[in-house]
């Protein structure tokens, strides 16, 4: 029980501190569960981070349902889950109530784009954070540029994106481990 509301904390405070969406939280989750914590490695914050893009859902949600079934199974997926949630759904639903005298106010608006300056340098870090763990070859290299070519000068979608990596990923594995099993067997 102490293992779950331990995750529940931890994602509350990830929930609770972090503006910008989940790969503004990527950072912090790092911090939080690979370098304090310690209980995933970087290795497996990447498979994490490749299971919550590629499935339904916002990542920050999927990353907390994941590392929580992952630590203490179902009730900690559960409680993680909610850990990460709660804290935007009382913040939205605090809003709705003052919604239009809320937004008509100019600090609010200076606020909210200081926040969104904020937000670019944190998705920045946690880009660079991941590239540094990430594998490095030609292939990666390639990737990269084709997703950048493919969202910001062709304005492909975010799905159609991974849809396409995974795709060749899946061709460069299979060209890869048929090429080792040729030289492995002639």
């Amino acid at each position: 029980m102490k293992k779950i509301l331990n995750l529940f904390y931890t994602f509350l405070k990830i929930g609770a501190f972090t503006f910008g969406g989940g790969l503004a939280m990527l950072p912090l989750i790092h911090r939080e569960l690979v370098e304090n914590k310690k209980w995933i490695s970087d290795k497996d914050m990447l498979e994490m981070i490749a299971v919550a893009e590629s499935t339904p859902g916002v990542i920050a949600v999927n990353s907390a349902t994941y590392v929580g079934y992952v630590i203490a199974g179902f009730w900690g997926a559960l409680f993680s889950t909610l850990g990460v949630i709660l804290p935007s759904l009382i913040i939205i639903i605090t809003i709705s109530f003052f919604y239009d005298k809320f937004l008509a106010i100019k600090t609010v608006e200076y606020i909210f784009n200081g926040i969104r300056a904020g937000v670019v340098v944190l998705i920045l870090n946690g880009v660079l954070r991941l590239f540094k763990v990430s594998p490095k070859n030609i292939f990666s290299y390639v990737l990269i540029v084709l997703a950048l070519i493919l969202s910001l000068l062709l304005g492909l979608g975010t799905i159609y994106i991974i849809i396409i990596g995974a795709f060749l990923g899946m061709l460069y594995s299979t060209y890869t481990l048929s090429e080792v099993e040729y030289y492995e067997y002639s």
